[in-house]
């Protein structure tokens, strides 16, 4: 049981058993002793609902990543693929299978197929002579991965590209899927709330879905109120700024994969007198980050530059809580010190580890190319000079700084412009090319196509009302408090403008670093309200309306969500009795 997926307001750990007992069902169906075989991909979010001794208990003795040619010897009964369906990861399998046909003696093979079956990838293995030496052929839909008490992933990267490159939807399939799965098990959601063509389809698909399920009532009371689809294509803009809390800065500097960072060795060696510096680890530090850590709960979404002030109280703190010691003078005092020891001791480490991520962390912010770049997204998102080419671009690309950087901030002041004047981005392209190589052609081609580079038309720029009417920014903030958080709501703080006093922030949907990706992924949408009516006041459409690609699905009140009175009172008494504030398992 993962302590931390219960704090939050919904007990995400029935949807983590939920996935973990058709693991096991699947493990079952394979009897002996079993080898899996990862793709190496699939091993990140595996990990977060299946650790080693699961899979242990239902005899798995071996675990290797796929790759080509010849497996390692395992003296197993069963080998199982766990693969995405991709047509060169079949090609791959084939040469495995063919291998230790030839290698002897004779095993059981079984494939899974995550997050769906693929017909293709069988016919693939059946051209390469294979598909017959595989008993099981299933697939394990693994579509909402949780992440933390208050967030689930479907930690599929790609899931832009694929929707607007490449007119794939796929992956919309998949989140329609995925939350259907969340309705079986938290109760049908009453009102479904979406904006963009994207959120337009999921929620039809999500209709069908249900549709196809007539036969088959939800009797568990409802935890969720509404759901809020919202498009990635809908706010470009957040992916594109630098994020300034203190889990969104280690993201930025060193990338979050699954939940675990890898941060570099030095600062967290033991400092030993006389050592001079000597056998530093070389290994890479990794560390998990998630709400089970008190610590990295309270400061994950504050201001970097409030997170020092934290840090230091609670180091106040343990240490007032070690001097009690010596006021413990009879065996009770001295036995309730010792019980109390291993949490003083965890919290101690869990100090040392984030006072040595800050200051991982504030070597880089406190740079001077750091701040310069914070000024001009700053700049861009004011309004200021977004018409004309920026010196801060150009240098950046003389000096040839990672191509990701300087598009970040080309694709930044397109859309806070509604595009470039098409001298500006004839000069950028062209700069972009002969530095980094006419490869990026394409890359500079895909941007355009996806909406995050694009000239000007001659249209009006909405993004100034836009940040007026939505009340983007506010001036005076202070870091340390910067402003309440209603309905969960983050905001990050901008570096103050050099000629002013003032300095601005921008809301930020805080779980944009959670998912360990930079990439905007569909449905994970930047702006959050507390209050829906909220949005549909912004967006100027009211909810009973279908308006452009704004939906609303109204699907069944409250009270049809139980079969008969008496069931219908029980559960009506439990939500009533329950606290607002805490979370309703399903019955």
């Amino acid at each position: 049981m993962a302590a931390h997926l219960s704090y939050g307001r919904v007990n995400l750990n029935v949807l983590r058993e939920a996935v973990r007992r058709e693991l096991r069902e699947f493990l079952d169906k394979c009897a002996g002793s079993k080898a899996i075989v990862w793709d190496e991909y699939l091993t990140g979010p595996f990990g977060l609902i299946a650790q080693y001794s699961l899979l242990k208990e239902h005899e798995v003795e071996k675990m290797f990543t796929l790759k080509g040619s010849r497996l390692p010897a395992a003296d197993v009964k069963n080998i199982i693929f766990f693969v995405r369906p991709r047509l060169e990861l079949m090609d791959i399998i084939a040469e495995n299978v063919l291998s230790e046909d030839r290698r002897g003696p004779t095993r059981d093979f079984h494939i899974l197929f995550v997050p769906r079956r693929s017909l293709l990838c069988e016919q693939r293995l059946k051209d390469l002579g294979v598909l017959g030496s595989f008993i099981h052929r299933e697939e394990y839909s693994l579509d909402l991965i949780p992440f933390d008490g208050d967030l689930l992933s479907m930690e599929s990267e790609g899931a832009f590209k694929e929707c607007y490159l490449e007119s794939d939807q796929t992956s919309l399939y998949h989140a329609a899927k995925g939350l259907m799965t969340l309705q079986a098990l938290y109760g049908t959601i009453p009102q479904i709330f979406g904006k963009g063509e994207c959120a337009r389809q999921v929620a039809n698909m999500m209709i069908r879905m249900k549709r196809e399920f007539t036969g088959s009532q939800n009797s568990i009371f409802p935890v969720f109120d509404n759901l809020l689809l919202l498009d990635r294509n809908v706010d470009l803009l957040t992916p594109l700024a630098t994020q300034l809390t203190y889990e969104g800065l280690i993201d930025e500097i060193y990338g979050i994969q699954n939940s675990y960072v890898k941060l570099p060795p030095e600062k967290f060696a033991p400092k030993k007198q006389g050592d001079g510096g000597k056998d530093l680890p070389t290994e890479a530090k990794k560390l998990q980050l998630n709400s089970a850590e008190e610590l990295y709960a309270e400061i994950r979404d504050k201001n970097f530059n409030a997170v020092g002030s934290v840090l230091s109280k609670r180091a106040k703190v343990i240490s007032a809580a070690f001097e009690e010691r010596h006021n413990a003078k009879t065996v009770g005092e001295i036995k309730q010190f010792v019980s109390q020891l291993p949490h003083m001791q965890a919290a101690r480490g869990s100090l040392a580890n984030h006072t040595s991520i800050a200051e991982l962390i504030k070597d880089v912010t406190t740079s001077e190319d750091f701040f310069d770049k914070l000024t001009v997204e700053q700049e861009f998102m004011s309004g200021v000079d977004t018409d004309k080419v920026n010196s801060y671009i150009e240098d950046c690309i003389a000096q040839k700084h990672p191509l990701i950087k300087v598009l970040r901030l080309v694709c930044l002041q397109s859309v806070c412009n509604s595009g470039l004047k098409q001298k500006v981005l004839d000069y950028y392209k062209r700069e972009i090319l002969q530095t980094y190589g006419y490869e990026h052609i394409l890359t500079l081609y895909n941007l355009e196509k996806a909406g995050l580079l694009k000239p000007q038309t001659g249209g009006r720029n909405n993004y100034p009302t836009i940040r007026k009417t939505l009340r983007l920014w506010m001036d005076d903030v202070n870091e340390q408090k910067p402003v309440p958080e209603p309905g969960g709501e983050s905001c990050v703080e901008r570096p103050p403008d050099k000629t002013k006093d003032t300095a601005s922030i921008q809301w930020y949907h805080r779980q944009e670093a959670r998912a360990g990706t930079n990439t905007p992924q569909v449905l994970s949408g930047a702006f959050h309200w507390p209050d829906p009516k909220r949005v549909w006041e912004h967006i100027g459409a009211e909810p009973t309306e279908s308006h452009g690609h704004i939906v609303r699905v109204q699907w069944l009140c409250p009270s049809q969500c139980a079969t008969g009175p008496a069931p219908l009172e029980a559960r009506l008494a439990q939500y009533r009795g329950s606290s607002p504030h805490t979370p309703r398992a399903p019955l």
